[in-house]
């Protein structure tokens, strides 16, 4: 008598082989696509912080402009120029709320009966205005909005 495997045991070892080399496979494929969905949100979040960095962009609506005109005052590397001279972004701004604040001027309503006569006879007489929006980056394959505050 011969001592060894027969046709059906090696058959089912092949089997369970395969299938946990499949479940290994899948799980390696679903690290690269969170990996590479990671790394992208993670750049769009640094292409939005070079526009929260500067003041004079996102307050009107702007044409497809690249990254790089984002950056022209700021001191970084050649390489990243480069790169940022070939992402193409378009500005959309969405103006939500107005509030100015002339428009409190401390009317008979809104006087407390419990201030004395000298309170009352001061004034808010204050014309600044604040403008609520949102903008909104667009690049070719995702978007990322900001709200934003405008003081006048």
């Amino acid at each position: 008598m011969r001592k060894g495997f027969t046709l059906i045991e090696v058959m089912i070892a092949v089997v369970i082989i395969s299938t946990v080399i499949m479940a290994l496979l899948e799980m390696f494929a679903n690290n690269i696509h969170i990996f590479s969905t990671l790394t992208k949100k993670t750049q769009i979040n640094q292409y939005s912080s070079f526009f929260i960095s500067n003041p004079e962009q996102g307050l009107e609506k702007e044409d497809a402009l690249t990254l790089y005109d984002l950056i022209e005052d700021f001191d970084v590397e050649d390489e990243l120029r480069r790169e940022l001279k070939e992402v193409k972004i378009k500005i959309v701004y969405q103006e939500l709320e107005t509030i100015d604040m002339s428009d409190f001027d401390g009317s008979e309503e809104e006087i407390d009966e419990t201030k004395n006569s000298d309170e009352e006879e001061k004034e808010v007489n204050s014309n600044m205005v604040f403008e609520i929006g949102k903008t909104v980056l667009k690049f070719d394959d995702s978007s990322v909005a900001l709200l934003r505050l405008r003081v006048e």
